[in-house]
């Protein structure tokens, strides 16, 4: 499972990971230069992190 998510859902997508998979997510920052084309999946803002197990 992976979530990209920005600032402000960071804690809904690690919560999600938790749930979902019962075990420790990972993480990670999305790289600068994919920062641009990829959106957060709980709404349209820039995705900043990657979160996943």
């Amino acid at each position: 499972m992976k979530l990209y998510c920005c600032q402000e859902h960071v804690d809904m997508a690690l919560d999600e990971v938790v749930y979902e998979c019962e075990t420790y997510p990972v993480l990670t920052l999305v790289p600068e230069e994919n920062q641009l084309s990829t959106t957060c999946e709980y709404c349209r803002n820039v995705a900043i992190y990657l979160v996943g197990n």
